[in-house]
C-alpha cells in the first residue's frame, strides 16, 4: 500500500482511543491518517475522572484487570506498575507486589498502582460479602431462620433449574430464590428500572456467567492458600478478583495519557465534535457531519450509542430505525460527598488511613433508599484525595433515567436528599459533609430490554457497511468492561489490517473467551 488510508473514529473513550493507537503504533501513521471526533471536551467517555476542589472521582468505578494478555501489557506499556510503596501502603506498612525497575508513586505521576479489592453488600445496616456467599459471617448477619430458607431454596434450585429466559431466572437457578430476593431483586431493579423478570439473561450471561454460590464459597475457601502476590489472577472469576491495577489519579489519567501519546504520532484529536449525521451510499459510509463540516474517511470506527448512530444515517429501513430508536439505556448520577469521617466501621483485618472501611464500593441493598452504590475514593487511590489522612471522598451512584424525577432535580436539592438518604441507612452524619458536587452521566448502561430482544436485526444491519465498525459499549450496546471495550477496538483494527471478519467485533464478550467464566 502506498496511499494513506484515512480513518474517522468517532468518540474519545477507551475503543476509540484504543483503534487510535493500534492504528498509528509501530510506525502506522505512515498508513493510516487517523482523526477522532470527540462530542465533549474530556478524554475517557464514562471513565474519565472528574476533578472537583482538589479531589477525584471515578465515574462508575473502573478496575483495571483483564483476562486477556494483551489488554493487561496494553495498560502496563502506558503506565508501567509502581516499583516502590504508594503513601498510604507506606504509613501503613501494607505489602504489595512491586515491578522491579518501576516508578515511585511518591515521585512520578505516570504510574499503575497496585490495589486490594474489597467489596461487600450493604443490607440491614450489616456487610455481607459480594458476590453472597454462605460464610460465617452471612449465616450470623441472616439469623437462623433465612438461613434455613436459603439453603432449602439453593437446593431446590439446583434440582429444578428454570429455563434461563430473564435475568431473574438466570440468578435464581445460580442461588436460589430466597437469596435472589434478599440480594439480586431490589438492587438490580434500582439499576435497571425495571424488574430481572422483564430483563433479558444476556445481561448475566455477559457480566456474571462464571458465577454462583458454590463459586463463591469455593472462592473463598481457596482464598487462604491462593498467592498473594498475583496481580494476573487469570484463574479467579473476574468478580471475585483480589487485586487490580489503578492509575495513580484515576481512569481518566490514563486515557489523557494514551491520548497524547496518539498526538505525539500523528493522530489527531478533535473536541467539541459531536456526529450529528452519518451519510451512507452504497453499502458505505462515505462521511460524517458534526458543527465544524463533513469528514470524509475510507474507514469509520463509532463508539456512539447505536440509538444515535442510526437516528444520524440516512435510508434506514423503517423496521431497523424504530428498534434502535426504541433501544433503552440507563442514565447516571454521582454525587460527590467530601466528610471528616464515616459511621460506619470498620471491622475488618484490612488496615486502612483513618482505619476507614476498607471498601472500593458497596453494594446498597437497603430497600428504603433509592441510592444504589457507594464507591470509596480513598481506597481506589489516596492520591484521589487532597487531604487522605484526614477526609473521606465518597461517591453515591444513581441509576435514573435521563428527564425523570432524580434527573431533574436541581444539584443543590439532589445533594441534601443524598446526603440524607446516606445519613438515613446509618454511613454518615449529614453535618460532617465538608463538601459536594453532583455529576450526570447519559446513556451510561445500554440496557437488556424493550426493543433489545430485536437487536440483532440492528446490527446485521449496520455490519452490512463493509467499511464501519461499531465498537465500546455504546458502539455495540452492550454492557461491556472497559477491557471488553478495548478488545472490540483490537479486533476492528486487525480486521482493517489483516482483512478479518467484521463479525470477530462482535464476538468479544460473547465468545467463551472473553467470558469472566475462564
Amino acid at each position: 500500500m502506498t496511499d494513506k488510508q484515512s480513518v474517522v473514529i468517532i468518540g474519545g473513550g477507551p475503543a476509540g482511543l484504543t483503534a487510535a493507537w493500534e492504528l498509528i503504533k509501530d510506525g502506522g501513521a505512515d498508513k493510516y491518517d487517523v482523526t477522532v471526533l470527540e462530542g465533549t471536551r474530556e478524554f475517557g467517555g464514562i471513565s474519565r475522572t472528574v476533578k472537583h476542589n482538589g479531589n477525584r472521582m471515578d465515574i462508575g468505578g473502573h478496575r483495571f484487570f483483564s483476562k486477556n494478555d494483551e489488554v493487561m501489557d496494553f495498560w502496563k506499556q502506558h503506565m508501567p506498575i509502581q516499583g516502590a510503596p504508594a503513601f498510604d501502603d507506606k504509613i501503613l506498612g501494607r505489602e504489595k507486589p512491586l515491578e522491579k525497575g518501576g516508578p515511585d508513586p511518591e515521585k512520578e505521576d505516570r504510574v499503575m498502582l497496585v490495589r486490594t479489592r474489597v467489596s461487600r453488600i450493604y443490607f440491614l445496616k450489616k456487610f455481607f460479602a459480594y458476590p453472597i456467599t454462605m460464610s460465617g459471617e452471612t449465616l450470623k448477619n441472616m439469623g437462623f431462620a433465612n438461613t434455613m430458607k436459603a439453603g432449602f431454596g439453593y437446593v431446590w434450585s439446583a434440582i429444578f433449574k428454570k429455563k434461563e429466559d430473564n435475568l431473574a431466572n438466570f440468578y435464581i437457578n445460580r442461588f436460589g430464590k430466597p437469596l435472589y430476593e434478599m440480594f439480586f431483586e431490589d438492587y438490580t431493579e434500582k439499576v435497571w428500572g425495571v424488574n430481572p423478570s422483564n430483563i433479558s439473561a444476556d445481561w448475566g450471561a455477559q457480566r456474571v456467567k462464571g458465577l454462583s454460590l458454590m463459586k463463591a464459597l469455593g472462592a473463598m475457601l481457596k482464598k487462604p492458600f491462593m498467592k498473594k502476590n498475583d496481580v494476573d489472577q487469570k484463574n479467579v472469576e473476574t468478580s471475585l478478583i483480589e487485586q487490580f491495577i489503578y492509575p495513580k489519579k484515576g481512569p481518566g489519567q490514563f486515557w489523557e495519557t494514551l491520548a497524547h501519546e496518539v498526538q505525539s504520532l500523528g493522530g489527531e484529536i478533535r473536541f467539541g465534535e459531536k456526529v450529528e449525521g452519518i451519510k451512507t451510499e452504497n453499502g458505505r459510509v462515505v462521511g460524517v457531519t458534526t458543527p465544524s463540516g463533513t469528514h470524509t474517511a475510507d474507514w469509520f470506527f463509532s463508539s456512539m450509542p447505536v440509538k444515535d448512530l442510526v437516528e444520524g444515517m440516512n435510508d434506514v429501513p423503517a423496521e431497523v430505525h424504530d428498534i434502535a430508536a426504541a433501544l433503552p439505556y440507563r442514565d447516571f448520577i454521582t454525587v460527590g460527598l467530601l466528610v471528616d469521617k464515616l459511621k460506619i466501621k470498620n471491622t475488618t483485618k484490612t488496615k486502612t488511613l483513618g482505619n476507614i472501611v476498607p471498601d472500593c464500593w458497596i453494594y446498597v441493598q437497603e430497600r428504603d433508599v433509592r441510592l444504589g452504590r457507594l464507591q470509596i475514593f480513598n481506597n481506589w487511590s489516596p492520591y484521589m484525595v487532597k487531604d487522605p489522612e484526614h477526609t473521606v471522598w465518597i461517591g453515591l451512584e444513581y441509576f435514573c433515567n435521563e428527564g425523570d424525577d432524580m434527573w431533574n432535580t436541581p444539584d443543590d436539592e439532589f445533594i441534601e436528599f443524598a446526603k440524607n438518604e446516606l445519613e438515613h441507612i446509618g454511613v454518615i452524619d449529614s453535618a460532617d459533609v465538608m463538601d459536594a458536587v453532583r455529576v450526570r452521566i447519559k446513556k451510561a448502561y445500554p440496557a437488556y430490554f424493550g426493543s433489545y430482544e430485536h437487536f440483532d436485526k440492528v446490527k446485521d444491519y449496520l455490519s452490512g457497511f463493509e467499511n464501519l465498525f461499531c465498537i465500546g459499549r455504546n458502539g455495540q450496546h452492550r454492557y461491556n468492561n472497559m477491557d471488553h471495550s478495548m478488545l472490540t477496538a483490537m479486533e476492528a483494527v486487525d480486521s482493517i489490517k489483516n482483512g478479518t471478519s467484521h463479525e470477530a467485533v462482535w464476538e468479544v464478550n460473547t465468545e467463551k473467551e472473553y467470558h469472566e467464566k475462564k
